[in-house]
């Protein structure tokens, strides 16, 4: 498995011309984030998940998790790595400065995300999930349980995980059984059994903080009944030291295809007693409500993964086809060339960086926007910046996850017969790709998400305010008058043109045909992604493009810039054509059969 070395130009690039991060450092609360500040967090952060997390990822592929009777233990190297991780404080660097954090904006902490998730994405899954509860708490838990959780939360010295799933209740919650039943001092005993749990037990920290959802005895039936609840693995004195271990158990661990040295846990919550004692958090029978608080944070994550994944199956790609020679240059007639230089493989290695250039700029602007939902002064602007944010997640974790998956599958590809051999690891980037479409939401969930929740909630104005935007885009890459930026115009208006048409069509067949609306759901996904990212794309060209005109900066950089822009132009922004033609199919060839489609 090649080196891991952080793409820290183009991340730099990205938070710069398209987040906005300068702009971001001088609103309230941000603004010791200077650009000084920010190199200096960008080269440590290279430094450490490259040298220190990267080596340990093809360890905890091969060595995976134990479960034994302490607990579960993790492969050789990562306590002592995770004990690295959490002393530099990098757990909290964008968490807030009351409970140990540094309060520095999501955009800068993004990039430090992604390092480690390309390093090794096993490893990553620990903070991700500590982070998202941390967010959910700093939301809704009590000031008592902020008091007695967040600051070692914060610190990274307690972990913190995510509790949904169980046996018979996957995506629908509204089949969750767990019970927890009220006792005296107003604590509650948690019952049940929940599966998938990351990092559900681990012997990286001493303590390990789950967030349970879970039914009250007097609940409601149906996802209106859920309450949440704080569940420690040890229960906390009132002097913060640990007591005495809870009824909170991991009974197994999962086998699975890839991220092999993240501990997926099936928990049994109250199995050895009277109940594992937890807290409520926030009002009765809100829990999904702020599990979703969770949730958003993790499907960015998680839409991050995908981008970061990529970009370790590109370097690996690059690295192989520049060693490995093979055939004649059918252009030059030089003979027994690298790889690289052959025009098909250089067509693969092109589509993984501009694929993975342009979902990460999408997640970096993503991000901006939730730093600016936070920290504008002016709660109209605020709502605003927060509601595209929303509007960007699904798009954000759908398409990085797709794409994750069928670029580290190219990487594949690029290393012929030796990429399906486990020894280059080629292969590995692929296994720990797959469940990135899977967890946090499907992509049909993703999709339906984007269709019901976020596209029609305000009657699509939203979405307007994005097409809005994008044509305005178009509209100063054909007023250049440069013939590259022309054509990048050129195709992203036709892209454009075939959302805000699907846009319309699924506006108008959402009462009548909803079964055609379902089916088309994730096509439009698709299409939503494809000119989301040829945006994001089209607008790093104008930039690279101005700072070519001025003559200043790494002028190489900025002119693999636009190529990169220009042919995620001519090769991925055609397929919204197809895209929109898909959703506008609908359901027309199967509408009327029954299981005999399935069955003849």
């Amino acid at each position: 498995m090649s080196d891991y070395r952080a793409p820290i130009k183009d991340m730099r690039f990205v938070m710069d011309e398209l987040a906005g991060f300068k702009e971001l450092s001088s609103l309230p609360g941000l603004e010791e984030a200077t650009p000084d500040l920010a190199d200096a967090i960008l080269d440590e952060a290279a430094k450490f998940s490259g040298e220190v997390i990267a080596p340990l990822n093809r360890v905890g592929d091969q060595q995976g998790c134990q479960l034994g009777a302490d607990g579960v233990s993790t492969p050789a190297g990562w306590k002592e790595a995770y004990a690295q991780y959490r002393d530099a404080g990098w757990n909290g660097i964008t968490l807030p400065p009351e409970f140990g954090g540094q309060g520095l904006p999501d955009t800068l902490g993004i990039a430090a995300k992604e390092m480690l998730c390309s390093a090794n994405m096993a490893f990553s899954l620990g903070p991700l999930l500590t982070t998202g509860a941390v967010e959910a708490l700093l939301t809704c838990a009590s000031d008592e349980l902020k008091a007695m959780f967040l600051e070692k939360m914060v610190s990274g010295e307690w972990t913190g995980t995510m509790n949904l799933t169980e046996p018979q209740a996957g995506s629908d919650l509204a089949l969750i059984r767990s019970r927890a039943e009220p006792q005296g001092d107003g604590s509650y005993r948690v019952f049940g059994q929940k599966i998938f749990i990351t990092y559900g037990d681990h012997d990286m920290t001493e303590n390990i903080v789950h967030l349970v959802l879970a039914r009250l005895p007097d609940a409601p039936a149906g996802i209106k009944g859920i309450s949440m609840f704080l569940v420690p693995k040890f229960l906390v004195n009132a002097d913060g030291s640990l007591g005495a271990r809870n009824d909170a158990w991991c009974i197994s661990l999962e086998h699975k295809l890839g991220i092999h040295a993240s501990p997926t846990c099936v928990m049994a919550y109250g199995d050895k007693g009277e109940g594992a004692i937890g807290y409520l958090l926030g009002e009765a029978n809100r829990g999904l409500e702020y599990m979703f608080i969770m949730m958003n944070e993790a499907r960015l994550g998680v839409g991050l993964q995908g981008v970061a994944i990529g970009e370790r199956a590109y370097q690996q790609a690059l690295a192989y086809a520049r060693d490995r020679k093979q055939g004649r240059d059918a252009l030059t007639g030089e003979m027994l060339v690298t790889i690289d230089k052959h025009p098909d493989i250089r067509r693969m290695l092109m589509l993984m960086k501009s694929r993975v250039e342009a979902a990460r700029a999408l997640t970096y602007y993503t991000s901006g926007l939730l730093d600016r939902a936070r920290h504008l002064a002016d709660a109209e602007e605020r709502k605003k910046a927060l509601w595209l944010a929303e509007f960007m997640i699904p798009i954000v974790k759908g398409g990085g996850t797709e794409m994750g998956i069928e670029v580290t599958s190219l990487g594949i590809q690029i290393h012929g017969g030796m990429g399906f051999i486990e020894e280059t690891g080629a292969a590995q980037h692929f296994r720990d790709a797959r469940i990135t479409t899977i967890y946090e939401g499907t992509t049909g969930i993703q999709a339906n998400d984007l269709l019901f929740r976020k596209l029609m909630r305000d009657q699509g104005a939203t979405a307007k305010l994005v097409f809005g935007e994008i044509y305005a885009t178009v509209k100063t890459l054909t007023a250049s008058g440069k013939p590259e930026l022309a054509a990048i115009a050129q195709k992203l208006g036709i892209a454009l043109k075939m959302w805000t048409d699907t846009t319309e069509w699924l506006a108008a067949n959402a009462k009548t045909g909803l079964g055609g609306v379902l089916t088309a759901a994730v096509p439009y996904l698709s299409l939503a992604v494809v000119v989301c990212n040829g945006w994001m794309m089209a607008k790093a060209a104008l930039a690279a493009a101005g700072y070519l005109d001025k003559g200043e900066g790494d002028l190489p950089f900025y002119r693999a810039k636009l190529a990169s822009a220009r042919f995620y132009a001519d090769q991925m922004l055609p397929q919204a054509i197809a895209f929109a033609e898909t959703v506008k199919a609908g359901d027309a060839a199967i509408a009327g059969l029954g299981d005999e489609l399935f069955d003849a």
